[in-house]
């Protein structure tokens, strides 16, 4: 009977020993330190569970590659229930790191985030560059035109609509999502501002702003001078005087200008020219920021009609076209600028 008791005491320790070996092994294996010499990535699409990870890790030659290894690894994430609550994305891997250490950055969702700023005054194409040349997810076929039925735009171009601003991403993030988030901000933006607009404006709705809006974000970079360049713009929407600026022509003849606007560019019908036709262009021209908003909404109260550059970033304004005149024979040397017009 001793001998019997003996051995049932044994079995029982052995029992004992494999058991808490089963349960303090998965741990020691999850804390070892990974050989790790220079930071990395490890990226965790959607869906992914730890299997998955554990087989990155082994393809890496971070973790033996050995199915025993991965299965204690996997089973440490099942009894902590990691497993279940792992994000998808980019995630650092970094000397020093622990499987366990890594697997608890991709359970707190520690990922990996990167920024585009959308710069006040770039157009839309300037912009699907911006995309392209981004970590963003890559929508095919997305253009200026196929913007408008994805974004459910409410206007048929979509020039205009997406606010300057930087913008945070991550790795699983789309271009259209992005997008969709500048856009929301700028008619966010844009309906806070028309709502504080000052009286007597000669916009119809809020587009008509950001179109003057846009004018003044292309016209100028100084940011004391724009309320002033709207007001010259609502000065002249008002008395039904022509807009006569340059940005507009420019944008409307797209890819054909080469840097230098001529007198008969000038002259040349386009729904962009505003030196031949009256009121606003069709469009916005660019991404207005902020600023050009607020001053579209808010100009200043001065009955300025004309505005000349003086070569050094800076404008003459003038009331009277005798006025105008004399300053772009001062500041002004080619003769396509010696006309009446704004620039």
């Amino acid at each position: 009977m001793r001998r019997i008791a003996a051995l049932v005491a044994l079995v029982a320790l052995a029992v004992l020993a494999v058991a808490w070996w089963a349960v303090t092994e998965p741990a020691r294996r999850a804390l070892e330190p990974l050989p790790v010499d220079q930071p990395g990535v490890i990226v965790v699409e959607t869906g992914d569970g730890v299997s998955r990870l554990t087989m990155q890790l082994a393809a890496r030659g971070l973790i033996d590659s050995s199915r025993a290894t991965r299965w204690w690894l996997r089973r440490h994430a099942t009894v902590t229930g990691m497993d279940k609550r792992m994000h998808a994305g980019e995630f650092r891997l970094l000397p020093g790191d622990t499987f366990d250490s890594l697997l608890n950055r991709i359970v707190d969702g520690d990922v990996i985030s990167y920024q585009l700023t959308i710069i006040d005054g770039w157009t839309v194409s300037q912009l699907l560059s911006a995309l392209a040349a981004s970590r963003l997810r890559q929508t095919d076929g997305l253009t200026a035109d196929t913007m408008v039925s994805r974004l459910s735009l409410s206007t048929p171009n979509a020039e205009g609509w997406f606010l300057p601003d930087t913008y945070r991403y991550v790795a699983t993030d789309t271009d259209v999502g992005l997008l969709s988030r500048a856009h929301l901000a700028m008619r966010t933006e844009l309906d806070r501002q028309w709502s504080r607009r000052a009286p007597g404006l000669p916009y119809q709705t809020p587009y008509d702003a950001l179109i003057v809006a846009s004018l003044v974000e292309k016209e100028s970079g100084i940011a004391e001078e724009r309320p002033l360049i709207a007001s010259v713009f609502v000065e002249r929407l008002r008395r039904g005087m022509r807009l006569q600026t340059d940005p507009s022509v420019i944008y409307g003849l797209g890819a054909a200008f080469d840097g230098n606007l001529t007198r008969r560019h000038l002259e040349s019908p386009t729904p962009y020219n505003t030196y031949t036709m009256t009121g606003l262009p069709p469009t916005p021209i660019a991404l207005p920021g902020k600023a050009a908003l607020s001053a579209a909404m808010q100009p200043a109260p001065a009955r300025y009609l004309y505005f000349v550059g003086r070569g050094d970033g800076t404008s003459e304004f003038s009331r009277t076209l005798a006025e105008h005149n004399k300053a772009v024979n001062r500041y002004q040397r080619r003769p396509a600028r010696q006309s009446g017009g704004q620039r």
